[in-house]
């Protein structure tokens, strides 16, 4: 099996009051593949003075990992009240330039599915996000089409350019963001977004795929609330659907699958 690849920015996050610890997509992502045990590269970006403090436990868990000098690293303020989450944009990450998505893109040159994982709407424009998608799938965080790219309280709005979407096969969005993005989580509003495929995480309650022009439900299994730290559910999940569409899943059972591992990382039956 060739590997897939995750790219994005690295991050610092402080959790309430907590010290700042690593965190970004590609960390959380390379959490799930790590026990997933598939080829996966990790392709990353953080500041030269942030990179003795997120380059070695990204490096730790054992996946090939390639990285490249920002300017600047993000850093998320992040609190939780049960499931919803309230962010404070700290510092915005550098965005990705043609020449750093075509550094990436040469490092993607065994891989056949990529899943980028923007942090705001600046990190990835159309022409990054086309050089990464030539020759293989590429998967769509969802935050980089609705996250305005702006320090204070994060802002979410539906302001995004509708040719980021001409590269994307498959997109990943939260409830809050496909609402956003969307419109709604109906199948119509969906299909409007004119990506084959689309895959709404809905927390606790599952997840909404829809592929082939049809939308289907899947059903989560309940874990208890004092179990949960959700932070990276949904990097982990887009990680986890990648790796089954990779290895020949369709879409809804690559979902139930990736929701499964998921449910494992949160409830601590996956270490």
């Amino acid at each position: 099996m060739r590997p897939v690849a995750v790219v994005g920015n690295l991050t610092l996050d402080r959790r309430g009051a907590g010290p700042l610890r690593p965190g970004g997509g590609p960390f959380h992502a390379a959490r799930a593949l790590r026990l997933l045990e598939r080829p996966a590269i990790l392709v990353v970006r953080c500041s030269e003075g942030d990179r003795p403090a997120l380059l070695p436990p990204l490096v730790s868990l054992g996946l090939p990992v390639h990285w490249r000098p920002a300017a600047r690293t993000a850093i998320f303020g992040i609190d939780y009240a049960g499931e919803e989450r309230r962010l404070e944009v700290e510092s915005l990450g550098s965005p990705w330039s043609l020449e750093d998505a075509a550094w990436a893109s040469r490092l993607l040159s065994g891989s056949d599915w990529v899943h980028v994982a923007p942090l705001s709407r600046s990190d990835f424009g159309p022409a990054a996000l086309a050089a990464l998608a030539r020759g293989r799938r590429l998967s769509l965080d969802g935050q980089g089409l609705v996250r305005v790219p702006r320090e204070g309280p994060l802002e979410l709005d539906a302001d995004f350019d509708r040719s980021l979407l001409e590269s994307v096969s498959i997109l990943k969005l939260s409830e809050e963001e496909a609402l956003v993005a969307a419109g709604g989580l109906e199948e119509r509003a969906l299909l409007a977004l004119g990506v084959p495929e689309v895959v709404v995480t809905l927390g606790s309650r599952g997840a909404i795929v829809l592929a082939d022009g049809l939308a289907e439900r899947i059903p989560a299994r309940a874990l208890p609330a004092t179990s949960i730290d959700p932070t990276g559910a949904g990097d982990a999940f887009a990680a986890s659907y990648l790796v089954a569409r990779a290895g020949g899943s369709g879409p809804p059972g690559a979902a139930r699958w990736a929701s499964g591992v998921v449910q494992g990382l949160l409830g601590g039956r996956l270490r």
